[in-house]
Protein backbone atom coordinates (compact mmCIF):
# COMPACT_ATOMS: atom_id res chain seq x y z
CA UNK A 1 0.00 0.00 0.00
CA UNK A 2 1.20 3.10 -1.30
CA UNK A 3 1.52 5.34 2.18
CA UNK A 4 2.34 9.59 2.18
CA UNK A 5 5.12 10.03 -0.36
CA UNK A 6 7.50 13.49 -0.53
CA UNK A 7 9.84 12.80 -3.08
CA UNK A 8 13.17 13.70 -2.21
CA UNK A 9 16.57 12.87 -2.70
CA UNK A 10 16.54 10.75 0.71
CA UNK A 11 12.71 10.18 1.48
CA UNK A 12 10.53 7.76 -0.84
CA UNK A 13 7.69 6.19 0.75
CA UNK A 14 6.99 2.21 0.63
CA UNK A 15 4.99 0.38 3.21
CA UNK A 16 7.28 -0.46 6.28
CA UNK A 17 6.97 -3.62 8.42
CA UNK A 18 9.72 -4.16 10.77
CA UNK A 19 11.38 -6.77 11.16
CA UNK A 20 14.14 -8.04 14.14
CA UNK A 21 17.52 -8.04 13.40
CA UNK A 22 20.29 -10.64 15.02
CA UNK A 23 17.50 -12.61 16.00
CA UNK A 24 19.67 -15.56 18.19
CA UNK A 25 21.15 -17.24 15.15
CA UNK A 26 24.92 -17.51 15.07
CA UNK A 27 26.49 -15.20 12.90
CA UNK A 28 28.23 -15.99 9.96
CA UNK A 29 31.42 -13.60 10.48
CA UNK A 30 33.27 -14.80 7.21
CA UNK A 31 34.29 -12.17 5.26
CA UNK A 32 33.91 -9.35 8.52
CA UNK A 33 36.28 -7.71 9.85
CA UNK A 34 36.70 -7.84 13.73
CA UNK A 35 37.48 -4.67 15.02
CA UNK A 36 38.36 -4.24 19.09
CA UNK A 37 36.22 -1.63 20.83
CA UNK A 38 37.86 1.41 22.29
CA UNK A 39 36.67 4.82 22.82
CA UNK A 40 36.54 8.28 20.46
CA UNK A 41 34.74 11.36 20.09
CA UNK A 42 31.97 11.11 17.81
CA UNK A 43 30.30 14.13 15.95
CA UNK A 44 31.69 17.54 14.95
CA UNK A 45 31.29 21.12 15.25
CA UNK A 46 32.51 21.75 11.91
CA UNK A 47 29.60 20.27 9.99
CA UNK A 48 25.72 20.46 9.60
CA UNK A 49 24.28 21.46 13.05
CA UNK A 50 22.86 17.70 13.58
CA UNK A 51 26.37 16.18 13.25
CA UNK A 52 27.19 17.44 16.60
CA UNK A 53 28.27 18.14 19.12
CA UNK A 54 31.24 16.03 19.74
CA UNK A 55 30.83 13.62 22.65
CA UNK A 56 32.75 10.70 23.61
CA UNK A 57 31.64 7.28 23.04
CA UNK A 58 32.81 3.44 24.51
CA UNK A 59 32.14 0.42 22.52
CA UNK A 60 32.03 -2.84 22.56
CA UNK A 61 34.06 -4.90 20.23
CA UNK A 62 31.95 -5.77 16.91
CA UNK A 63 32.31 -7.22 13.57
CA UNK A 64 31.57 -5.54 10.47
CA UNK A 65 31.57 -6.55 6.79
CA UNK A 66 34.59 -5.15 4.99
CA UNK A 67 32.46 -4.37 1.87
CA UNK A 68 29.05 -3.40 0.90
CA UNK A 69 26.50 -5.90 0.27
CA UNK A 70 26.65 -6.95 -3.34
CA UNK A 71 23.92 -8.13 -6.02
CA UNK A 72 25.16 -11.30 -5.56
CA UNK A 73 24.68 -12.11 -2.08
CA UNK A 74 21.75 -10.21 -1.93
CA UNK A 75 20.72 -12.66 -4.92
CA UNK A 76 21.78 -15.86 -3.00
CA UNK A 77 19.32 -14.87 0.04
CA UNK A 78 16.27 -13.76 -1.83
CA UNK A 79 17.10 -17.29 -4.02
CA UNK A 80 16.83 -18.91 -0.25
CA UNK A 81 13.80 -17.44 0.79
CA UNK A 82 11.74 -15.19 -1.36
CA UNK A 83 12.26 -12.33 -0.69
CA UNK A 84 10.38 -9.48 -2.19
CA UNK A 85 11.55 -6.35 -1.52
CA UNK A 86 9.55 -3.19 -0.58
CA UNK A 87 10.63 -1.61 -4.48
CA UNK A 88 9.10 -4.65 -6.06
CA UNK A 89 5.76 -4.88 -4.73
CA UNK A 90 5.54 -1.32 -5.70
CA UNK A 91 7.09 -1.27 -8.78
CA UNK A 92 9.39 1.36 -8.72
CA UNK A 93 12.18 3.18 -6.75
CA UNK A 94 14.33 6.35 -6.57
CA UNK A 95 16.77 7.18 -8.96
CA UNK A 96 18.97 10.44 -9.53
CA UNK A 97 19.48 11.05 -13.14
CA UNK A 98 22.32 12.69 -14.16
CA UNK A 99 20.99 13.50 -17.60
CA UNK A 100 18.30 15.45 -15.56
CA UNK A 101 20.30 16.58 -13.49
CA UNK A 102 17.50 15.58 -10.55
CA UNK A 103 15.89 12.68 -8.58
CA UNK A 104 13.17 10.76 -10.52
CA UNK A 105 10.73 8.45 -9.90
CA UNK A 106 12.34 5.24 -11.35
CA UNK A 107 9.58 2.89 -12.82
CA UNK A 108 10.68 -0.63 -13.13
CA UNK A 109 13.57 -0.17 -10.92
CA UNK A 110 14.68 -2.50 -8.30
CA UNK A 111 17.63 -4.56 -6.76
CA UNK A 112 17.02 -7.01 -9.55
CA UNK A 113 16.60 -4.18 -11.92
CA UNK A 114 18.97 -1.60 -10.91
CA UNK A 115 19.20 0.52 -13.72
CA UNK A 116 15.39 0.20 -14.87
CA UNK A 117 13.31 -1.72 -17.18
CA UNK A 118 15.77 -4.17 -19.24
CA UNK A 119 18.82 -3.54 -16.78
CA UNK A 120 19.75 -7.10 -14.64
CA UNK A 121 22.03 -7.32 -11.36
CA UNK A 122 23.18 -10.34 -13.22
CA UNK A 123 25.44 -7.98 -14.73
CA UNK A 124 26.66 -6.00 -11.53
CA UNK A 125 26.99 -9.05 -9.45
CA UNK A 126 30.25 -7.21 -8.19
CA UNK A 127 28.14 -3.98 -7.11
CA UNK A 128 26.48 -3.12 -4.11
CA UNK A 129 22.84 -3.98 -3.81
CA UNK A 130 21.03 -1.03 -3.84
CA UNK A 131 17.13 0.28 -4.30
CA UNK A 132 16.46 -1.03 -0.83
CA UNK A 133 14.40 -0.32 2.56
CA UNK A 134 15.74 -0.17 5.48
CA UNK A 135 13.41 -3.93 6.15
CA UNK A 136 14.94 -4.73 3.13
CA UNK A 137 18.63 -4.44 4.47
CA UNK A 138 17.95 -5.75 7.98
CA UNK A 139 15.74 -9.24 6.76
CA UNK A 140 19.45 -9.97 4.91
CA UNK A 141 21.84 -9.37 8.21
CA UNK A 142 19.17 -11.09 9.99
CA UNK A 143 18.67 -13.83 7.51
CA UNK A 144 22.98 -14.33 8.29
CA UNK A 145 22.53 -13.97 11.70
CA UNK A 146 23.83 -10.74 11.42
CA UNK A 147 22.57 -7.10 12.68
CA UNK A 148 22.71 -3.56 11.09
CA UNK A 149 25.55 -1.57 12.71
CA UNK A 150 24.78 1.21 14.98
CA UNK A 151 25.46 4.76 14.16
CA UNK A 152 28.30 4.81 16.69
CA UNK A 153 29.61 1.40 15.51
CA UNK A 154 29.89 3.09 11.72
CA UNK A 155 31.73 5.74 12.74
CA UNK A 156 34.06 4.16 14.47
CA UNK A 157 34.59 2.04 11.48
CA UNK A 158 35.08 5.29 9.36
CA UNK A 159 37.62 6.81 11.34
CA UNK A 160 39.81 3.78 11.70
CA UNK A 161 41.53 5.38 14.63
CA UNK A 162 42.31 8.42 12.91
CA UNK A 163 41.04 10.70 16.13
CA UNK A 164 39.65 14.13 14.62
CA UNK A 165 40.45 13.27 11.18
CA UNK A 166 37.90 15.01 8.69
CA UNK A 167 38.13 12.24 5.96
CA UNK A 168 38.82 7.82 6.74
CA UNK A 169 42.41 8.73 5.82
CA UNK A 170 43.15 12.14 7.16
CA UNK A 171 42.18 15.31 6.21
CA UNK A 172 43.10 15.82 2.25
CA UNK A 173 40.32 14.49 0.40
CA UNK A 174 42.61 13.21 -2.21
CA UNK A 175 46.59 13.14 -0.97
CA UNK A 176 49.01 13.28 -3.49
CA UNK A 177 46.43 13.76 -6.06
CA UNK A 178 45.31 9.95 -5.01
CA UNK A 179 41.41 9.62 -4.92
CA UNK A 180 40.51 7.59 -2.16
CA UNK A 181 36.69 6.69 -2.69
CA UNK A 182 34.09 6.71 -5.31
CA UNK A 183 32.23 10.34 -4.97
CA UNK A 184 31.25 13.55 -7.42
CA UNK A 185 34.12 15.56 -8.81
CA UNK A 186 32.64 18.71 -10.03
CA UNK A 187 29.93 21.07 -9.47
CA UNK A 188 26.50 18.95 -8.74
CA UNK A 189 24.47 18.11 -10.21
CA UNK A 190 25.70 19.77 -13.60
CA UNK A 191 29.01 18.71 -14.31
CA UNK A 192 30.28 15.23 -13.26
CA UNK A 193 34.11 14.86 -13.77
CA UNK A 194 34.55 11.28 -13.01
CA UNK A 195 38.05 11.85 -12.31
CA UNK A 196 37.87 8.99 -10.24
CA UNK A 197 36.88 6.13 -12.88
CA UNK A 198 33.44 6.18 -12.05
CA UNK A 199 30.33 7.18 -13.26
CA UNK A 200 27.65 6.38 -10.67
CA UNK A 201 28.08 3.88 -8.39
CA UNK A 202 30.80 1.04 -9.07
CA UNK A 203 32.28 -2.71 -7.95
CA UNK A 204 33.17 -3.27 -4.64
CA UNK A 205 36.92 -2.82 -3.20
CA UNK A 206 38.04 -0.55 -6.05
CA UNK A 207 39.69 2.06 -3.71
CA UNK A 208 42.17 1.14 -0.62
CA UNK A 209 41.17 -0.30 2.32
CA UNK A 210 41.01 1.95 6.02
CA UNK A 211 42.97 1.08 8.38
CA UNK A 212 40.81 -1.15 9.73
CA UNK A 213 40.47 -3.47 6.38
CA UNK A 214 37.25 -2.23 5.52
CA UNK A 215 36.14 -1.28 1.69
CA UNK A 216 34.20 1.52 0.53
CA UNK A 217 32.93 2.69 4.42
CA UNK A 218 32.87 6.06 2.37
CA UNK A 219 31.71 6.52 -0.88
CA UNK A 220 30.04 4.65 -3.42
CA UNK A 221 26.55 4.27 -1.99
CA UNK A 222 25.53 5.50 1.55
CA UNK A 223 24.52 2.47 4.19
CA UNK A 224 21.35 2.05 6.14
CA UNK A 225 22.50 2.09 9.99
CA UNK A 226 20.51 0.72 12.51
CA UNK A 227 19.40 3.93 14.34
CA UNK A 228 16.39 6.01 14.47
CA UNK A 229 17.27 9.32 13.45
CA UNK A 230 17.10 12.78 15.82
CA UNK A 231 18.92 15.96 15.08
CA UNK A 232 19.35 16.76 18.72
CA UNK A 233 20.11 12.71 19.48
CA UNK A 234 24.03 13.62 20.09
CA UNK A 235 23.18 16.53 22.67
CA UNK A 236 22.05 12.91 25.06
CA UNK A 237 23.27 9.93 23.70
CA UNK A 238 24.68 8.11 26.14
CA UNK A 239 28.65 7.19 26.20
CA UNK A 240 28.23 3.55 25.64
CA UNK A 241 27.02 1.55 23.14
CA UNK A 242 24.54 3.84 22.31
CA UNK A 243 21.58 3.00 20.35
CA UNK A 244 20.24 6.24 19.14
CA UNK A 245 16.68 6.96 19.70
CA UNK A 246 13.41 4.86 20.47
CA UNK A 247 11.95 5.69 17.38
CA UNK A 248 11.52 8.26 14.94
CA UNK A 249 10.20 8.95 11.07
CA UNK A 250 13.51 8.20 9.74
CA UNK A 251 16.50 5.89 10.17
CA UNK A 252 20.12 7.13 9.76
CA UNK A 253 22.50 6.49 7.11
CA UNK A 254 26.35 6.96 7.05
CA UNK A 255 29.20 6.71 4.47
CA UNK A 256 28.49 9.11 2.00
CA UNK A 257 27.71 8.18 -1.94
CA UNK A 258 28.71 8.62 -6.02
CA UNK A 259 26.71 11.35 -5.67
CA UNK A 260 28.65 13.43 -2.97
CA UNK A 261 30.94 16.91 -3.96
CA UNK A 262 32.26 19.48 -2.18
CA UNK A 263 29.44 21.79 -3.15
CA UNK A 264 26.93 18.91 -2.14
CA UNK A 265 26.65 17.56 1.22
CA UNK A 266 30.19 16.18 1.53
CA UNK A 267 29.22 13.23 3.04
CA UNK A 268 32.44 11.22 2.23
CA UNK A 269 33.53 13.10 5.68
CA UNK A 270 33.92 10.55 8.99
CA UNK A 271 31.23 13.05 10.58
CA UNK A 272 28.73 13.19 8.03
CA UNK A 273 25.38 11.66 8.31
CA UNK A 274 22.00 11.75 6.46
CA UNK A 275 18.79 10.56 7.22
CA UNK A 276 15.95 8.72 5.38
CA UNK A 277 12.65 7.35 5.86
CA UNK A 278 13.06 3.72 6.40
CA UNK A 279 11.00 3.00 3.42
CA UNK A 280 12.74 4.25 0.71
CA UNK A 281 14.56 2.81 -1.89
CA UNK A 282 17.41 4.63 -4.04
CA UNK A 283 19.93 4.02 -6.75
CA UNK A 284 22.79 5.82 -3.98
CA UNK A 285 21.67 3.69 -0.91
CA UNK A 286 23.13 0.13 0.08
CA UNK A 287 24.21 -1.07 3.43
CA UNK A 288 26.23 -3.94 5.16
CA UNK A 289 25.99 -6.30 8.30
CA UNK A 290 27.59 -5.76 11.94
CA UNK A 291 27.76 -8.82 14.40
CA UNK A 292 28.59 -8.47 18.08
CA UNK A 293 32.16 -9.49 18.99
CA UNK A 294 33.66 -12.10 21.29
Amino acid sequence: MLVHRTFLPCAVGLTLTIVSCGSGVPADTGGMVFIAGGEFTMGTNRGFPFEGPPHRVALDSFYLDEHEATNAQYAAFAEATGYVTDSEKLGWSGVFDPEQESWTKGDGADWRHPDGPGSSYKDKLDYPVVHLSWQDAAAYCDWRGRRLPTEAEFEYAIRGGLEGARYPWGDELTPGGVHRANLWQGSFPQQDLRHDGFAGYGPVKQFPANVYGLYDITGNVWEWAADWYSPTYFQVSPTRNPQGPPSGAQKVQRGGSWLCSENYCQGYRSAARMMTEPDSGLNNLGFRCAADGE
